[in-house]
């Protein structure tokens, strides 16, 4: 559609903006239109069977050093500074607004308008205008879109400006490099510029809810969820390569959302109307459900490679990065949640890639651990799937699961969690999907299967009955049987052949914990700040 075409409210919106002297807008285009321009524009290429692939250049991930919010009266008390929310100047916000406009004067535009949030009564409208057709159908993908009748009345409560080719000078600008994330709550305004790397705009929606709904006593999630036959809804935090997608992709139950959800009064409800998993080396077997979205209509891959000549795509290959990706709409999975909502969950799932071989497969925190551990946020990178690491493990801790994401205080949402979970007696378990009998080098991966297991037991409620062990050094109640499941796995002392450097190596991840914790105790009650490991 061209800018000619659009209606008179739609162009007069843009003119607000200051997008004016634009060559061409494409409004809220379907799935194969979008096919088709970024063809036309040599964008990427359609792969066999279907799929599109994309390439983002020297940027293949998210820049967190790149992210700023706006230092303006009607937000700057709510914001968690300390936590590396970057600020702002409104003044130089305006100057590089001014400036892209600038840039996108003789540009064709394509533009979405989308809802986040499944739950009408915690809706988001966010309009995403950027230049390139494939981002336009990323944001498709990943939003919800609204039935046609909503679209004649649409306006949006925040606006997205997205220009990948448009880079900031730092001289002028007064960003940390040529990439820039900035969010702006006083003019509903989020800019982004300087990468193509379409996680921005994913995250920048994220972050946006992480500021709007705590404020509405609704607590925003870094989580997938699924709901079984019964209508039990469970949660699964992790951060990327722990596991989330995989384990919460199940055959046997319906999921409601893969990544970022809210939990509300009514229940739980899914941010988006998409997933973006992470399909490096993916295995048909392993992970059939998402292996077979790579290969669909409609489904977007980000840096996967692809041959030239006969189109098709080889998930094993990193010869762009680790971080490969695939966007689809939910709706390509046999079993999901069409109304992306769900009830209160019985169970959730913390989930953890233990590279030092130390925390146990699974076990069960009480309401303060859970706590503990959603405001440690910990996991563990392994050399060779991040760029700059070492041979040796590397512990990453992450407040809620999030922290490039968490606009306030962790303990805003930990405080959140601890009164969704007491009021409907929700059961946490700690998910160790990392190793087993020795560090990362030494030990074993644990396998799928076992990790499976061990989660369907804990829905089917089986591994509370089951006798359980506190684990020493960080206190919680370890299984010690579990059906598909060696007991030894259980133990992981146990798997260790030498018990004297396991002792070792769990007092000095439990001395990580603590120095991690330290600064973010502050408005904890006591009872959280001991539920931590003991390092004496």
């Amino acid at each position: 559609m061209s800018h000619d075409d659009v209606p008179d409210t739609r162009a007069q919106a843009l003119t607000e903006l200051g997008l004016t002297n634009i060559m061409a807008t494409h409004w809220n285009l379907p799935t194969a239109p979008l096919y088709e321009e970024l063809s036309r524009r040599h964008e990427g290429l359609i792969a066999q069977n279907g799929p599109a692939v994309v390439y983002t250049g020297t940027h293949t991930g998210r820049s967190p050093r790149d992210k700023f919010l706006v230092e303006e009266p009607s937000s700057k008390d709510l914001i968690w500074w300390e936590g590396g929310s970057r600020p702002f100047t409104p003044e130089r916000f305006a100057s590089l607004l001014h400036r892209m406009l600038a840039y996108l004067q003789r540009q064709e535009l394509f533009i979405q308008d989308c809802y986040a949030g499944a739950d009408p009564a915690y809706r988001t409208k966010v309009r995403v205008i950027t230049e390139k057709a494939w981002h336009s159908l990323f944001a498709r993908t990943m939003f919800i879109v609204p039935p046609a009748e909503d679209l004649s009345t649409y306006e949006p409560d925040y606006t997205i400006i997205h220009t990948p080719n448009f880079h900031a000078d730092v001289r002028i600008d007064g960003t940390n490099s040529e990439t820039f994330i900035i969010t702006n709550f006083a003019t509903k305004l989020i800019l982004i510029g300087g990468s193509l790397y379409a996680g921005e705009i994913k995250k920048s929606v994220f972050t946006l809810l992480n500021y709007l709904l705590p404020q509405e006593r609704v607590l925003s999630m870094h989580c997938s969820a699924n709901i079984g036959a019964d209508g039990d809804v469970a949660l699964f935090f992790g951060l990327s390569g722990t596991g989330k997608t995989t384990l919460s992709t199940d055959p046997n139950r319906r999921l409601i959302g893969d990544d970022e959800h809210g939990w509300s009064d009514n229940g739980i409800f899914n941010f988006e109307g998409g997933c973006y998993a992470k399909v490096i080396r993916l295995s048909p077997e392993a992970e059939p459900d998402i292996y077979s979205c790579t290969r669909r209509f409609g489904t977007l891959l980000e840096n996967v490679v692809i041959d030239p000549h006969t189109r098709c795509i080889d998930l094993d290959d990193d010869a762009y990065t680790e971080n490969t990706r695939a966007a689809y709409p939910i709706s390509h999975l046999d079993s999901f949640v069409p109304s992306g909502m769900g009830g209160h969950p019985t169970n959730i799932f913390m989930l953890t890639c233990d590279a030092f071989g130390v925390l146990p497969p699974i076990s069960q925190l009480t309401p303060e651990q859970a706590m503990y551990h959603f405001v440690s946020g910990y996991t563990a990178k392994v050399a060779g799937t991040e760029r700059g690491l070492g041979s040796e493990p590397e512990a990453t801790f992450s407040p809620c699961f999030g922290a490039p994401f968490m606009v306030m205080h962790p303990g805003v949402y930990a405080n959140l969690l601890r009164d969704r979970m007491n009021e409907h007696e929700v059961t946490c378990w700690l998910v160790n999907t990392g190793w087993s009998g020795g560090p990362a080098g030494v030990g074993e991966r644990m396998p799928i299967a076992y990790t499976r297991a061990l989660i369907n037991a804990a829905l089917d409620g089986s591994l509370q009955r089951v006798p359980m062990v506190a684990d020493p050094i960080f206190g919680m109640q370890v299984p010690t049987q579990c059906p598909g499941v060696p007991d030894q796995i259980l133990q992981p002392r146990q798997t260790w052949r030498d018990k004297a450097q396991y002792d070792s190596q769990a007092k000095d991840l439990a001395h990580r914990f603590h120095e991690h914790f330290k600064p973010l105790s502050y408005g904890m009650d006591e009872a959280v700040q001991a539920a931590g490991p003991k390092v004496g």
